[in-house]
């Protein structure tokens, strides 16, 4: 498996993928109050609202990590005509999720669950909705809608069934045969014991308990009888992959050609698990349909959940937040010690910004690193909180140091600068100067060295502040080549 392959495409090809999801769509409502009486009318408590949050569940909730992924979004589905279709509508257009193919039906409500909480406790919980499956109609339009996103180009599609009507015998039977007919991987999050369904589709995400269900039977959380019960799943509804996910063991993959994966759960600490499923099948899909192997996409899917399970409520994975978790595993793996692409540098500079880091940007070749450049690398971190470097490209050096440099290739180079301690990321560029890398990055410190003027230094517009650090005295890299020179002249060397 490759960590980097998961950043790369994270930072770089997540946000041109194509991804229809279909299934029941929800409400999540939360009215927060505090319960200080007892109401005069009934021996219940009166709770005072103070604050009502809407968020999107369901397949909405699916919908809503992928497109927090970057991933182009399309949601099929049908609601009632009401107003919590409305508060639906909202928070659709606010993640940019195009709903085109979520229809409006005369003979139902919009499934919507309502939460009441007096002092973080939940106190009762109201479910609005009408189970019961497609009209002939209803069907006729998601199927068309889906048929034209096929015809355009669909990268993959994701099915959220929650037992509500939407997902059918018939209607699942019927996606899954044209997206294998138009070879569109195809994932489910199943519902219920009953997995006929779901023949042949590409990937299955049951969770421990759903499994066990289907498989009428109950295993402990153990590799082995994990591992057996998905392989029977898998033989018994011609499924490629199943999925399951096991709380705090990870998870486990069981595909084609006894291809068997235990990825262990990597949440430090685990406030709510809520969700949780439903941003594994955001980026098991997305990890698909981007053409990641079956390792990758496991790895990223696990790393995602770690995230999503530390914090509280139905919480979609950002894109950002998986970006930075990803390059922080690679450099505590090791993995980490590479140039990173502008894209990545780019993403990882607006984490920073937002999170109020301060960011300091400097460049150079670093044509054989020596304590002089340590030195001053050092005191540039001292700055800020997130020391960037950007590096000349080799084709760069020449132009500026002559024919013979760089004596050093730029990723061996940029190899060394980071796995400096006091570097944070190393991006290569290969204008003259790096005004452009600069203008991408808009540091909050722009250090250069020497005897620079700060109005002379290039990109100094796009940075908060310039700062100049005067080089260690008796240290260069040209000195170094003349000094080995001179020795090769004497016959020394």
């Amino acid at each position: 498996m490759s960590d980097m392959k998961c950043t790369t495409f994270v930072a770089e090809k997540i946000q041109y993928l194509r991804i229809a999801v279909i299934g029941d769509v929800m409400v999540d409502r939360y009215f927060y109050g505090e319960v200080k009486r007892i109401s005069p009318e009934a021996p219940v408590p009166v709770n005072r609202v103070k604050k009502v949050n809407s968020v999107l569940g369901g397949a909405a909730n699916v919908a809503a990590n992928l497109a927090n992924l970057g991933c182009s979004v399309y949601l099929g589905g049908v609601t009632g005509d009401d107003d919590n279709r409305s508060i639906l509508e909202e928070l659709l257009v606010k993640e940019r999720i195009d709903f085109s193919g979520l229809v409006k039906s005369r003979h139902r409500s919009t499934i919507t669950k309502m939460r009441i909480l007096g002092s973080r406790q939940q106190m009762l919980r109201l479910d609005f909705e009408e189970v019961c499956d497609l009209y002939p109609e209803e069907a006729d339009q998601i199927k068309q809608w889906l048929l034209d996103l096929m015809e355009k180009g669909l990268d993959g599609i994701a099915v959220s069934d929650y037992a509500k009507g939407v997902c059918s015998d018939t209607f699942c039977q019927w996606v899954i045969r044209m997206a294998n007919a138009y070879k569109i991987p195809v994932l489910v999050g199943p519902k219920g014991p009953h997995w006929e369904k779901y023949e042949g589709c590409s990937f299955i995400t049951p969770n421990l308990k759903e499994i066990c269900e289907a498989a009428g039977q109950t295993v402990p959380n153990e590799d082995g009888p994990v591992l057996q019960i998905a392989q029977m799943a898998r033989e018994r509804y011609r499924i490629r992959n199943v999925v399951v996910t096991r709380s705090e063991k990870g998870m486990t993959l069981v595909g084609e050609k006894r291809t068997v994966i235990h990825s262990p759960a990597t949440a430090l600490e685990v406030f709510d698990v809520s969700g949780a499923g439903d941003t594994v099948a955001a980026v098991l899909i997305a990890a698909a349909a981007g053409g990641l192997s079956l390792p990758e996409a496991v790895y990223m899917a696990n790393r995602a959940a770690g995230i999503v399970v530390g914090k509280v409520g139905t919480y979609p994975v950002h894109r950002d937040e998986l970006l930075q978790d990803l390059v922080d595993e690679e450099r505590k793996l090791g993995y980490g010690f590479r140039p990173l692409s502008w894209r990545e540098i780019a993403d990882l500079a607006q984490i920073w910004h937002k999170g109020g880091e301060k960011i300091v940007f400097t460049n150079g070749c670093f044509d054989i690193l020596h304590v002089g450049h340590v030195s001053y690398l050092e005191k540039a971190a001292k700055l800020g909180k997130h020391l960037i470097v950007g590096l000349n490209a080799d084709d760069s050096v020449k132009r500026l140091k002559g024919e013979t440099r760089p004596l050093v290739h730029e990723l061996d180079r940029a190899r060394v600068l980071a796995s400096l301690a006091c570097v944070d990321a190393v991006v290569i560029f290969h204008d003259d100067t790096p005004e452009k890398l600069i203008r991408t990055i808009r540091p909050d410190i722009l250090v250069k060295g020497g005897d620079y003027c700060p109005d002379q230094v290039a990109g100094r517009e796009y940075a908060g502040r310039v700062e100049i650090i005067e080089f260690e005295e008796g240290y260069s890299t040209t000195g170094l080549v003349e000094r080995i020179a001179g020795l090769v002249k004497e016959g020394k060397l």
